[in-house]
């Protein structure tokens, strides 16, 4: 995949073409940024664009060597993901053992470790000493969401490549261009940070019907507290939903702020813009604040059931704890 073929990012492809056309390639690059921002995909294309017979600044995509990398196979790349929860220190000494012996025409090897802010301890600091000593002919690629979490002495001794949330809007142009409904669309690219994300929420075949659960409780919540807690269980925790709560949660956290937006006249910014009749008529009965504090409640929620408590009570806390009619 040739870079032009990566939505957005033209800060981060710039710097890295910039370093193909004067050969002046970081020993080891931090990929920093969230989820769906294209990471992988500039990682691979990197990769390409080393081996690439054909182009020397870029990935042509359809060389040998570009597509043994494509497909997972080239002698020289070595991808590593989390084993678990975590990357091991097992994990890295293999890897340092396979590249010290391990070589081909090409000359350069290059490992990518995925998800590197999941590293243990151990394996941070086995990565480290390989670091501390690159070799002309290693390159190492961290991808992670959080770059800070990764050991300052690893920081310090890599080149930072910022990779940041494509804007909402480009993206759900893109979509509706592309005949996604706006209903899907909008919620989409409110809730990741890369097309390639956002298309493929938006096309599951549960995020319709997450939406449509999420509305419901919205409507509940607001008059039909007891409807609303069976809603809840029914749907949402006994349903094929349940491990999906986080994506209703902050469908309904967009939800609170269409309110707000509505309230200050701002309905071109709405995301639920189907629902913008009945959305209007509600939203004007209260004022900001109940909506702001609405969106809060959700928020701790979120917050108490990454800490492992029960769903079941903090949804029903949150549906009889918003002050509704």
């Amino acid at each position: 995949m040739p870079f032009q073929d990566i939505s957005g990012q033209h800060l981060a492809k710039r710097i890295l073409q910039n370093h193909l056309r004067s050969k002046t390639l970081s020993h080891a690059y931090i990929f920093s940024g969230p989820k769906g921002s294209g990471r992988k995909q500039t990682a691979m294309t990197l990769v390409q664009a080393i081996y690439c017979q054909e182009r020397t600044d870029d990935a042509c995509g359809e060389c040998v060597e570009c597509r043994r990398v494509a497909h997972g196979n080239h002698p020289d790349v070595r991808w590593i993901e989390p084993d678990g929860a975590s990357v091991k220190i097992e994990q890295v000494r293999e890897l340092q053992k396979d590249l010290s012996y391990r070589a081909s025409a090409s000359q350069k090897k290059i490992y990518i470790i995925d998800e590197a802010e999941k590293m243990t301890v151990q394996a941070a600091n086995s990565l480290l000493k390989f670091l501390e000593e690159p070799g002309s002919d290693i390159m190492a690629v961290l991808l992670t969401e959080n770059g800070q979490a990764l050991l300052p002495t690893i920081r310090s001794r890599a080149q930072w490549i910022s990779f940041v949330p494509a804007p909402p809007k480009t993206m759900a142009d893109t979509l509706l261009q592309e005949g996604i409904p706006a209903p899907l669309a909008l919620p989409a690219v409110h809730l990741v940070a890369g097309i390639a994300a956002a298309r493929e929420l938006s096309q599951a075949e549960w995020f319709a019907e997450a939406r449509s659960v999420m509305l419901q409780l919205a409507r509940e919540s607001l008059s039909r507290k007891t409807v609303a807690a069976i809603t809840a269980q029914q749907k949402l925790l006994k349903g094929t939903l349940a491990e999906h709560l986080g994506t209703v949660l902050d469908l309904w956290i967009l939800w609170f702020k269409d309110m707000v937006q509505i309230q200050f006249g701002r309905n071109d910014d709405v995301v639920y813009i189907d629902q913008l009749d009945w959305m209007s008529k509600t939203a004007l009965t209260k004022e900001p604040g109940f909506w702001v504090a609405g969106m809060e409640q959700v928020m701790e929620v979120q917050k108490r059931i990454r800490f492992n408590a029960n769903p079941q009570l903090s949804l029903e806390n949150l549906i009889f704890g918003i002050q509704g009619g």
